[in-house]
């Protein structure tokens, strides 16, 4: 660059955009907010690029997020909104894995719906919430496309399924025959297995802590900043 060239204000702030588009890395700039709102929407992306007209949330983009609120004095505690369809078991797997290991207070709240590997993200936080409306479901571990090796196959979707079991009804109330019930139970989901679970439902599976909106959520995490303090 020459020396008579500047960056004007405006090249200066879309940087750290454009590096979150290409590479998912990028500086977080301070916040001078003392909750820090995270919001999972769509299908969680993995190792696979979804179709372009899916609606994703990219793990690549999530995790350094979740590293700059650990690293940021000024940011007190995080809120996870949460409004998806599942995705990418291994990714939403390491997002929940990341949330639980935070050492700042946490809330989650599911609105709309928090299926599949979004069950893990909405338990891994200090404090779970789910809308009235909410819903959950709860299924075994779905693979499509060619299978090679189907014994080998088939241990290791066994031993990915215990991983996200192990997690769940460790970081909830559920146990882990009634989690296994639901996963397993026919005739709710067509052509499927599985449950449903709508607000409150989710709340006395033992799954979720409690029913509220946004400002019950704030208000659960306030109280856990307060008594972080």
């Amino acid at each position: 660059m020459r020396s008579d060239e500047t960056i004007s204000p405006e090249e200066d702030n879309d940087a750290p955009v454009s590096n979150l588009k290409e590479v998912g890395q990028i500086q977080i700039p301070d916040v001078v907010e003392r909750i820090y709102c995270l919001s999972i929407i769509g299908q969680i992306e993995g190792h696979q690029i979804l179709p372009a007209q899916s609606k994703t949330t990219k793990y690549e983009h999530v995790i350094p997020q979740l590293l700059a609120v650990e690293q940021n004095p000024k940011v007190e505690g995080i809120l996870v909104i949460l409004n998806t369809a599942g995705g990418d078991v291994e990714a939403g797997l390491a997002i929940a894995e990341m949330l639980s290991s935070l050492s700042k207070p946490s809330v989650s709240l599911v609105l709309g719906g928090g299926h599949s590997i979004g069950i893990p993200i909405a338990v891994s936080c200090m404090k779970s919430l789910i809308a009235p409306t909410g819903t959950m479901t709860i299924h075994p571990i779905r693979y499509t496309g060619l299978v090679i090796n189907g014994h080998q196959q088939f241990e290791y979707l066994q031993k990915m399924q215990e991983r996200i079991n192990q997690f769940i009804y460790s970081h909830s109330n559920i146990s882990k025959e009634k989690l296994e019930n639901f996963m397993f139970q026919t005739g709710e989901l067509a052509q499927d297995i599985g449950t449903i679970l709508i607000g409150q439902q989710a709340v006395e599976a033992g799954l979720i802590q409690t029913v509220g909106g946004v400002k019950e959520a704030f208000k659960e995490l306030n109280c856990l900043i307060n008594h972080n303090q």
